[in-house]
């Protein structure tokens, strides 16, 4: 008799596990799910078939060498995006410089050191919501506070409106995001780790060092180089602090004298370029947007890269 009741207890769960009752409202779900990824994939196909298409009449008549190099110009059958390519780069490597180190040990700290109190519970809530706070109102920030900062240091023909501005103004914006994606990190390795190192007489410092960082490195790295990409397409914050189309210093200047003055960006250019009623700069934007899909997607392949690489390292 015990058997019986067994084996029919068996057979309930077998049932109940291989999904033979149905579930209406998870198929229903489901299908929900899958019908919203395909509305998305169709919208994303027929925004980028709109773009490759537009920018085709640039590439029958010049190679992405000359597209590259070829200098800002009022005339779109010669204009190139060098002073804005270049441009951007400066800014990236700028946001890098201020946004890795301040976010990174800010996440230290919250996470290894700041105790569990009221303050530390307000801190990390006011850092989830800056990282939601729309990307104009960081070039309203930039525009009262750096770009006045810096009028004594950039001249009276420039007023503040500088490179530096908008390095500054492009690190605030993504520090949140980094110091997120780095406490969710080191939130991630096992406490175990920490145990083992204090219990063999490692400090506070050295468990971090040597344990605690080797181990998030993947998802610090992978969090800051994604938090770069967003920076990278952001036009509204650099056209509040000094961005523009139509000059950026180069040749004899200085990197100094660079930084002290007005820029373009690839993002300010597609703005400026879009506005234009000459089909030429129509194809232009396009081919713009088509180099800036690419190039975010070395920065994201730049990230899986290095996370794949630190994890077989681990």
């Amino acid at each position: 008799m015990a058997i019986s009741n067994t084996a029919s207890v068996e057979g309930v769960i077998r049932r109940s596990l291989t999904g033979k009752r149905r579930d209406v409202r998870g198929r229903v779900f489901e299908a929900g799910l899958i019908i919203a990824l395909l509305l998305s994939m169709m919208f994303l196909g027929v925004l980028l078939t709109e773009v490759f298409t537009g920018s085709l009449p640039v590439w029958r008549e010049r190679t992405l060498l000359n597209f590259l190099t070829s200098q800002l110009s009022a005339n779109p059958e010669v204009a190139g995006i060098r002073q804005a390519l270049a441009g951007s780069a400066i800014l990236m490597v700028f946001t890098a410089v201020i946004a890795f180190p301040l976010g990174v040990s800010a996440a230290i700290y919250l996470e290894e050191y700041a105790r569990d109190n009221r303050f530390s519970r307000i801190v990390n809530a006011n850092i989830r919501n800056l990282a939601g706070v729309p990307s104009i109102v960081y070039g309203l920030l930039g525009l009262a506070l750096f770009v006045k900062l810096l009028k004594f240091l950039t001249g009276p023909e420039v007023e503040g409106r500088s490179v530096i501005s908008g390095g500054l103004t492009l690190g605030l914006l993504v520090l949140p995001i980094v110091i997120i994606t780095t406490s969710e990190a080191i939130r991630a390795v096992p406490g175990s780790i920490r145990e083992g190192a204090l219990g063999v007489g490692a400090t506070k410092w050295q468990t971090i060092r040597h344990h605690v960082l080797p181990v998030a490195a993947p998802g610090i790295l992978t969090g800051t180089i994604l938090s770069l990409g967003r920076a990278f397409g952001e036009a509204a914050p650099l056209l509040l602090v000094g961005g523009i189309t139509t000059f950026f210093q180069s040749g004899d200047a200085t990197l100094l004298e660079q930084l002290r003055g007005r820029f373009s960006a690839l993002p300010v250019l597609v703005f400026s370029w879009a506005r234009l009623p000459q089909d030429g700069f129509r194809a232009l934007t396009a081919a713009l947007i088509v180099i800036m899909l690419l190039l975010l997607l070395l920065i994201n392949a730049a990230a899986i890269v290095l996370r794949n690489r630190f994890e077989k390292e681990l």
